[in-house]
């Protein structure tokens, strides 16, 4: 490999914003063992990522040092290996899922764990692919995992709700849930409708008006299962819409979250709040990428950044708004 530098975006501190991110050029690290060194092609910023610059995920993911360079979903070919490597060559082309503690995604090079690699077909494209890891899985276990909803179309078919359903994590989570025949019914602002609509989603509701606030049901159908992306919607309201059975899996769990989750159990309520962290597998991302490549999942891109423009990325993720996901190009 020719190259020993590299450009990358690196963070000193806690806190700062898309202002915090600095413009370095550093060495190119080298694969220790089982570990390949991906040249990145695209990368895409997960809100994960600055809420730990903000120091929000402090108890649970200290960055493992500073300067620290975030983001952990990469996708791009690899060009050195590490020893005892067996399932990569030189030339593949991979996705691969970073360290959460060491991150290392926002640069040119980023070295990954074999286990944590998997192979990406050709009909898929960096950026669709680095689209995946956090917010394709995410969607994949909490409805599977938590919500017990069968993705395959061979269980009876649910309610499913999926708030914020034109994000990152919700735009995956309404087609997946489709995917196994459920009945969904999801959220977003206005001018998501369609596009949500064009997702598979049976019900759209504006988050906005009062039967969106209330999450009711347009054809009066209570939920079995609710993949929650959003904050800031109380218990009473999704109690009120739950059937008797039914599980909440909280995607932005915060500590009343966890003290609601207690309380249901303490109570044996039938109810479930379950507060949910992705656990991001290859056999998950394998998963994933095959049904891209099927046709059966499309990741929705909402803008691409070079990655010169890095911190307009990190501003826009941080807005929350994006329809689907932002990929950094470097």
């Amino acid at each position: 490999m020719a190259k020993n530098v590299m450009n990358a975006i690196q963070y000193e501190k806690y806190g700062g914003g898309p202002g915090g991110l600095k413009h370095v050029e550093v060495g190119v690290p080298s694969p220790k063992k089982k570990e390949v060194l991906v040249k990145v092609e695209a990368v895409s910023i997960n809100p994960v990522d600055w809420k730990i610059q903000k120091g929000v995920m402090r108890p649970l993911f200290v960055p493992g040092n500073f300067p620290h360079t975030p983001c952990t979903d990469v996708a791009g070919e690899v060009v050195q290996i590490g020893p005892q490597v067996n399932d990569f060559k030189v030339g593949d082309k991979v996705l691969s899922k970073l360290s959460t503690r060491y991150g290392g995604g926002l640069a040119e090079f980023a070295v990954a764990s074999e286990s944590l690699t998997a192979s990406r077909p050709t009909e898929v494209s960096a950026a669709e692919a680095a689209a995946l890891p956090i917010a394709g899985l995410t969607a994949r276990d909490a409805l599977a995992q938590i919500a017990g909803v069968k993705l395959d179309g061979t269980g009876e078919p649910k309610n499913v709700l999926v708030t914020a359903a034109s994000g990152g994590v919700g735009h995956y989570a309404v087609q997946l849930a489709k995917l196994g025949n459920n009945h969904v019914t999801a959220t977003c602002g206005a001018r998501n409708i369609e596009f949500v609509k064009g997702l598979g989603a049976d019900e759209v509701l504006d988050y906005r008006t009062p039967e969106g606030a209330a999450l009711k049901s347009p054809s009066g159908r209570k939920y079995d299962a609710v993949i929650n992306c959003t904050t800031g919607i109380p218990w009473s309201t999704l109690d009120a819409n739950l059937t008797e059975k039914a599980v909440v899996v909280d995607l932005t769990p915060n500590p009343s979250s966890f003290l609601t989750a207690a309380l249901k159990k303490v109570t044996f309520s039938k109810k479930r709040l379950v507060p949910f962290f992705v656990d991001v597998k290859r056999e998950g991302l394998d998963n994933l990428l095959q049904l891209l490549k099927d046709g059966k999942l499309k990741s929705v891109i909402d803008s691409r950044f070079p990655l010169s423009k890095a911190e307009d990325a990190w501003a826009k993720s941080i807005d929350g708004h994006a329809t689907g996901k932002i990929i950094v190009e470097p």
